[in-house]
């Protein structure tokens, strides 16, 4: 992010420093080594996640380094000078391998693999943790919103309520999930999004009365104004003055853009300020809603038949409410030509070894059906078998399959185009179309199948039991 670009090599965990610097000083910190990035639960009770954040962790490879500022405090903090003097030189030279940027993917998938240098991998895990988790939350919970509203308008409201520098990603991060628009100026600054904005409360409580207030801003905004009216008494006061503006503004050639409702029974109040304005023939001016919205009040306002236009989201879009965060992991799977494994005394935490690839097989009418990861090196897979259970197993056969992971970084040098956030939000809209209604209801949606190959569960098998033996003798 460029918010950070000066800073970026510290943005990371003191414990990866000291482990690079243990590396260098065995000579290991040019081990060529291999990490996956996946998650084990899905957040909000759903049934898949929308993955986002690639393009800001490409854009940022560049900006991995260290300045003299940073070399001058790690210093204070007692590195020694061989490791001060690695670090000034610092680059990062290794390959990703990832699914495209809207994919929706499912747990325990190697979404995002990362292969090069080991202290150099080691020093980007923080990094890509902190961008594709929060990112893929928060685009997750906007697309779940996308799904309920339709057609309706979505805008992010939510800045004054994310937590610190976090609102910036958010927005875009929204955008992604299918929002159209934000109220962060910053945001749609650096990413190209469209800011909007209405007004506060304290707006008309700063003039003597609220006919003048709504006056004064439709003078001063004549072509965009939109009107709180719920700050004295929605309907017997906000409504009456914002159809008065109303007809002022078309006396002088232009519209009413909308009134906004903050509080209060939305549905009702909704309904009720329809009616009135179709009876002043002002049929053209939209009705947003905003306060404490997620994808589970639109949908009730939905089917309430409330007639609001937009829905303008804030506290629970920004913070991914009710989860807060993705459990994404960064684990290692190849390291020095050999696949490494993770051991658990949870079946559900033992990792998947070597270099690795996911392939989506879809039915002939394009419905995604289940997911197999493979090792980069398989060519035909006709059965895939449960992760956790070698007793259940899925046939292939019949089914159409695509390679979902792709070389997006080569050397440090992206390969791909980065593409706009909109661009994006129209493959996530692509990737739900294509995935069954079971798996995108709120209540107890269906399980997505995410399997492994034969060849994958056999070398995860000999390297557990070489483990054992091990340890036994």
């Amino acid at each position: 992010m460029k918010v950070l670009k000066d800073y970026l090599g510290l943005y990371t965990d003191m414990y990866q420093l000291s482990m690079m610097d243990t590396y260098l000083k065995e000579g290991k910190h040019n081990c060529i080594a291999s990490f996956d990035y996946f998650f084990r639960k899905i957040p909000y009770e759903g049934g898949y996640v929308v993955f986002s954040g690639l393009s800001e962790l490409l854009e940022s490879l560049s900006e991995l380094k260290f300045g003299k500022e940073d070399i001058d405090y790690l210093h204070k903090q007692k590195f020694d000078s061989n490791f001060l003097d690695y670090l000034k030189g610092f680059s990062f030279t290794g390959n990703i391998y990832s699914v495209e940027e809207g994919t929706v993917v499912f747990p325990n998938e190697p979404i995002v693999t990362v292969e090069g240098k080991l202290s150099e991998l080691q020093l980007l895990e923080t990094y890509l943790l902190n961008t594709l988790n929060f990112n893929s939350l928060i685009s997750t919970k906007a697309a779940r919103m996308r799904l309920i509203a339709k057609d309706k308008i979505l805008s992010d409201f939510g800045l004054r309520r994310a937590q610190g520098f976090g609102g910036l990603q958010a927005s875009r991060a929204a955008i992604i999930g299918g929002f159209d628009s934000t109220s962060n100026v910053l945001s749609a600054k650096l990413f190209d999004l469209i800011p909007v904005g209405t007004m506060a409360h304290s707006f008309i409580q700063s003039y003597d009365d609220e006919l003048t207030a709504f006056r004064k801003y439709a003078k001063s905004n004549p072509d965009k104004t939109v009107l709180l009216i719920d700050t004295y008494n929605t309907l017997e006061s906000g409504l009456p003055n914002a159809i008065i503006v109303a007809k002022e503004l078309e006396e002088a050639g232009y519209r009413l853009r909308g009134i906004r409702l903050d509080s209060g029974d939305l549905a009702y109040l909704a309904k009720a300020v329809r009616k009135k304005l179709d009876e002043e023939g002002l049929s053209y001016v939209e009705i947003v809603a905003s306060n404490q919205l997620d994808e589970r009040v639109i949908k009730s306002l939905l089917e309430q038949q409330a007639p609001i236009d937009i829905f303008g989201v804030g506290t629970n879009l920004v913070t991914g409410n009710p989860d807060s965060a993705l459990d994404g992991v960064f684990k290692l799977s190849m390291c020095n030509n050999k696949p490494r494994l993770k051991i658990s005394e949870n079946i559900k935490k033992v990792t998947l070894p070597g270099l690795k690839k996911i392939i989506r097989y879809t039915d002939d009418n394009g419905f995604i059906q289940a997911d197999a990861i493979a090792l980069k090196d398989e060519e035909y897979i006709n059965k895939m078998y449960h992760q956790f259970d070698k007793e259940k197993s899925k046939s292939l056969t019949g089914l159409n399959e695509n390679n979902l992971t792709r070389l997006v970084a080569e050397k440090g040098s992206i390969k791909i185009k980065i593409e706009s956030a909109e661009i994006i939000r129209e493959k996530v809209k692509d990737n739900l179309s294509k995935l069954p209604e079971e798996y995108k209801r709120f209540e107890f949606p269906h399980i997505y199948k995410v399997g492994i190959s034969e060849k994958l569960m056999k070398l995860r098998e000999e390297l557990k039991n070489n483990f054992t033996n091990s340890k036994q003798i």
